[in-house]
């Protein structure tokens, strides 16, 4: 798989702990694209590979509590029994919705956003082909529905990054119960907004289709304005778009100062919307689908209907240079997700 959002939300908790709870951490980790086909299948339909791993990992560093995140397929629901056995107490970060979504988007083969698996009714992802061949998700679908409650059994307790998610979840008839709703934290706010001397508009996302950052790239050539496309997958130029790839912290970071506008034209249900919270946290203004968890990190006026060219093309245009809306959404952001107030609720929980 494509690293993303979810990669960058493990670091930031590790920064987190570290800095700001005074707690030591370790991470391990498992690719599992570097698994390969047949055992990721085994390690899906056994519910987790090598669960000694794990005991030993918690033995030897004296851990009192494992964070767990992405589960599916590597680790499984054994992963977490075998920390439990080896006294830690873990904790189960949700950031997808792959406890009912062999994909974890609700985004389906077809385009559109899809809530049509229910707990461990999960056939009709096989019907729709999500995972593409069928062999796979059929592994996934019966690995979902054997195993989603012993992944939530597992766990001590359950967070989310955000009320949408949780609202989502219970709407796919997960088998959670008490949910802990804690915003991921930003390492750094700047001081105020800069978008009045921005250049161009900024996509920084991955290039998959439930990103929707075609749409993205017509809006700003019918509204005329130079778009930039920072992500993976992205190799080309289309008209006044800009794809330069995936780039690291510093040059991201760099492509934001420069920013008069970011757009996160999402057309699947964000459980945070992370680059819509590090853009805020930049000072850019930011228009972004009305979808998921970015109906609520969004100011209204900067949100419009997923896949909606003319009123994205529309909403850019306007908000484009806007400073006022920039250091709006960075007072916004800043209030939820500074690093103190998240690791207030992250102490309570581990407590």
């Amino acid at each position: 798989r494509v690293a993303g959002g979810e990669e960058r939300a493990v670091e930031d908790l590790m920064w987190l702990m570290r800095e700001h709870l005074g707690e030591e951490v370790e991470l391990l980790g498992r690719d599992s694209a570097a698994l390969g086909r047949s055992r990721a299948a085994v390690a899906l339909l056994r519910g987790g590979l090598a669960p000694e791993d794990v005991a030993a990992a918690v033995r030897r560093t004296g851990a009192r509590a494992v964070s767990a995140h992405n589960l599916t397929p590597a680790f499984g629901w054994r992963g977490l029994k075998a920390a439990r056995a080896a006294g830690a107490r873990t904790v189960l970060h949700l950031h997808n919705y792959r406890l009912v979504c062999a994909v974890g988007t609700c985004f389906d083969a077809r385009g559109e956003d899809c809530t049509r698996c229910h707990g461990a009714n999960t056939a009709p992802g096989v019907v729709l082909g999500c995972r593409g061949s069928r062999v796979e998700g059929t592994a996934y679908a019966a690995s979902l529905a054997l195993w989603q409650r012993r992944i939530v059994q597992g766990a001590d307790a359950i967070v989310v990054p955000s009320e949408a998610a949780a609202v989502r979840l219970r709407a796919l008839r997960a088998p959670v119960q008490a949910l802990e709703v804690v915003p991921h934290a930003l390492r750094s706010f700047a001081a105020s907004s800069a978008a009045a001397t921005g250049e161009f508009a900024l996509v920084a996302s991955r290039i998959a289709p439930e990103k929707g950052v075609e749409i993205a790239v017509e809006a700003c050539a019918r509204a005329g304005l130079a778009l930039v496309v920072a992500g993976d997958g992205a190799v080309r130029s289309e008209g006044d778009a800009r794809f330069v790839g995936r780039v690291g912290a510093e040059e991201l970071a760099a492509l934001r100062a420069r920013a008069a506008l970011a757009i996160v034209p999402s057309r699947s249900a964000e459980t945070f919307g992370l680059a819509a919270a590090e853009a805020m946290a930049a000072g850019v203004p930011v228009v972004a689908s009305r979808v998921g968890a970015l109906a609520d990190l969004v100011d209204p006026d900067g949100l419009v209907a997923p896949g909606d060219v003319g009123a994205l093309a529309e909403r850019a245009e306007a908000r484009f240079g806007d400073a006022d809306a920039g250091a709006a959404g960075l007072a916004r952001v800043r209030s939820l997700c500074d690093p103190s107030a998240v690791a207030e609720r992250l102490s309570r929980i581990y407590a």
